[in-house]
């Protein structure tokens, strides 16, 4: 694992896929600050990334250079990236943990439920907001395989998830960077009903997106910040379990999810 920082995404991706010795297409990372020009010349922030290369066991998928052309097909959700910002697009499907893995709670074995492990991270939870300025009276976590399910409560809930869940992704994020470098936990972070609501909400945004891929074969949704993505991703991804869903990154670091026949799953 190596921490890279540098003036662009870009140049990020690039200086840390050589350090480890591996292609941009085979990194796997997570974007610990985006970039910014500030204003005047002050406040300007570089983009900072953690990021592995992926475990050779991985299959790499590389889409083709050119895609044939939809027509008829709504600009907002099947539009595709033309051949010049394809370069610039990275494969992110396993791209960084969270995504990949942030719902991934279910087994196929009977889950394994660790009470003495989620007992002592509540305990730390608890007492970290008892230090905070947050009136937080619930905290409650349990851990199922390799995952930790948080769920926080109280009357300042909402000063929590902030606006427009900046505050929640940042404490998701904060979290994921604790429990997986001390535990390999990934986590799942309901603050009040935040989750939920917006699970319905991305449920109903991505009904045309839905749509258009039953009737063209392939679609992508806009660019969706923080949790959002992953919760898109999720939910298509149950809904076309053998098609290549995945999640995408623009050159401006933003993300969103592509459905299409590449990589298309088959059952024996």
């Amino acid at each position: 694992m190596t921490k890279v920082e540098a003036s662009t995404l870009e140049e990020a991706y690039e200086l840390a896929a050589t350090q480890l010795s591996c292609s941009v297409t085979e990194l796997q990372y997570e974007v610990i600050q985006y970039p910014s020009k500030g204003v005047l010349g002050l406040f300007k922030k570089s983009a900072i990334i953690v990021a592995t290369s992926k475990p050779s066991s991985v299959e790499n998928i590389n889409e083709p250079v050119s895609e044939p052309s939809v027509e008829n097909t709504e600009k907002d959700v099947s539009t595709e990236i033309d051949h010049s910002q394809r370069e610039t697009v990275l494969e992110t499907e396993g791209e960084d943990s969270v995504l990949e893995s942030f719902f991934d709670t279910a087994a196929e074995e009977e889950p394994y439920i660790d009470s003495e492990l989620a007992q002592s991270i509540e305990e730390s939870l608890k007492a970290l907001f008892d230090l905070s300025c947050f009136d937080i009276d619930v905290v409650e976590v349990d851990v199922v395989d390799n995952t930790a399910l948080i769920f926080i409560d109280g009357e300042d809930a909402a000063l929590l998830i902030g606006k427009e869940g900046y505050r929640y992704n940042a404490l998701s994020y904060m979290l994921f960077n604790w429990l997986h470098s001390k535990y390999q936990l990934y986590i799942k972070l309901e603050i009040a009903e935040f989750l939920t609501s917006q699970q319905e909400m991305i449920r109903n945004y991505i009904q045309p997106v839905i749509e258009n891929v039953q009737k063209y074969g392939k679609g992508k949704t806009r660019f969706l910040d923080g949790i959002l993505v992953q919760i898109a991703l999720e939910q298509l991804r149950e809904v076309f379990p053998n098609k290549y869903v995945a999640v995408k990154s623009g050159k401006s670091g933003k993300k969103f999810v592509v459905i299409n026949e590449f990589n298309t799953k088959t059952h024996a």
